[in-house]
């Protein structure tokens, strides 16, 4: 019979007991040298490249860049037929066209072309000449229409100030830069015409605040408002252009000349029909 006690197992050769693993003592590992490679390879080919940077697509779409220096782009005359080509003329800030604008209204400095020689563009003039058709139709809509409440006469809108406002601006705007641009170019001064359209088209913008104060109803009032911005608009043309029209040899006056009075006609001629209503 079994105790209550547990009796030890001396120390003692057991049959079917396992020996014990003698100590080997500390053994050293070594590794052999890994080549680890980097991933991606530095050499791997393909859209995505192996630099920090991102990929071009996404850095290029909405960068400002020369027309057709995208190989997307038709080139040569072709290019003045997509829409895309002129993209790049349209990517201004609001701080831009205002500086631009201000610009315009001090004529003397005669630096805007220096300013606006590495990226002209379309946006203002095109917002300039579409004020001012409105401007134009609107305040002489509105002249002609308390004149005829204060006669006491049927009044009738006029839709034909507004198509000949739009022909007049947008054709001056258009017809008289790519006639310049012919005639520099026969006289080996050849001027950008993108360069030359921005520059007329943000010279009209006096003429917006000149319209606003043509409701003053004194004709001789008229004709000075007419002629001072006239005479703002004329001089900011010819001073801008001077500089790079000297260059044509000795007829440069002769040019600078008819620039600045084609400019005053322009003024004259608003004065004439639009700034000449009767209350």
């Amino acid at each position: 019979m079994m105790s209550g006690k547990y009796t030890s197992i001396d120390n003692q050769k057991v049959s079917g007991s396992v020996p014990a693993v003698p100590d080997p003592g500390h053994v050293a590992v070594r590794f052999t040298d890994s080549n680890l490679q980097t991933f991606p390879p530095s050499d791997a080919k393909g859209k995505i490249s192996g630099g920090s940077g991102p990929p071009r697509d996404a850095d290029d779409t909405f960068s400002k860049s020369t027309v057709g220096s995208d190989d997307s782009q038709p080139s040569g005359w072709f290019g003045w037929f997509s829409v895309a080509s002129y993209k790049p003329y349209f990517d201004v800030d609001t701080s831009d066209v205002l500086e631009r604008i201000k610009d315009s209204l001090f004529p003397f400095r005669g630096s805007f072309n220096e300013k606006t020689s590495s990226n002209p563009d379309l946006y203002g003039p095109f917002w300039i000449c579409t004020t001012l058709i409105f401007v134009a139709a609107s305040i002489g809509t509105f002249v002609t229409y308390v004149a005829h409440k204060l006669k006491k006469e049927q009044w009738n809108y006029d839709i034909n100030l507004v198509t000949w406002s739009a022909g007049l601006f947008y054709g001056y705007v258009t017809i008289v830069p790519l006639g310049l641009y012919v005639i520099l170019k026969y006289f080996s001064a050849p001027s950008g015409l993108i360069q030359l359209l921005c520059l007329y088209g943000y010279s009209l913008f006096v003429f917006i605040p000149a319209l606003c104060l043509s409701i003053v109803p004194l004709d001789i009032f008229r004709w000075v408002v007419a002629g001072v911005a006239g005479f703002m608009s004329a001089t900011f043309v010819a001073l801008n252009l001077r500089a790079h029209i000297k260059s044509a040899g000795e007829r440069w006056f002769l040019i600078v000349a008819a620039i600045f009075l084609l400019q005053l006609a322009l003024a004259v001629v608003l004065k004439i029909y639009l700034f000449t209503v009767s209350v």
